[in-house]
């Protein structure tokens, strides 16, 4: 996954930042920050991008999520696909993720999975229509 899948003159945003949330590009130095969130929500994130996906494993290690997050951030300098780190407003705690990369799918293009930690369910709603809004006016 490394051929760009925007147009060159498409400009990829930052983040964003709202009253409950930021986002931010997924990248190495939340990496201890990610890994309390994806192994205390491992049991949920094995439904979200395949069935009976074994993601996150459990003895996943923090060097093992330092890889992804690696990978993460090369797709993303590369234009191959975009991950966003959902992190509290103060920066100190991971509380999901937003991955949006190139459909394998026939008739689409793109495909957004995204993910908040089991503690933060209740912003579920409010995250997923800032989402919703975000991605349609970039």
């Amino acid at each position: 996954m490394t051929t760009p899948f925007v147009p060159d003159d498409f400009i990829v945003p930052d983040g964003l930042i709202h009253d409950h949330f930021i986002l931010q590009m997924l990248e190495p130095s939340i990496t201890e920050l990610d890994y309390q969130a994806v192994m205390s929500s491992r049991v949920n994130l094995r439904t979200i991008f395949a069935e009976n996906d074994e993601w996150p494993a459990d003895d996943m290690t923090l060097a093992d999520n330092l890889n992804d997050l690696i990978t993460h951030e090369k797709e993303f300098m590369a234009r191959a696909a975009f991950a966003y780190t959902v992190l509290n407003t103060d920066k100190t705690k991971c509380i999901g993720c937003i991955y949006i990369e190139p459909s394998n799918r026939d008739n689409t293009d793109t495909e957004v999975y995204y993910w908040l930690s089991n503690d933060k369910q209740h912003l579920f709603n409010e995250f997923e229509e800032t989402l919703k809004s975000w991605l349609k006016e970039k």
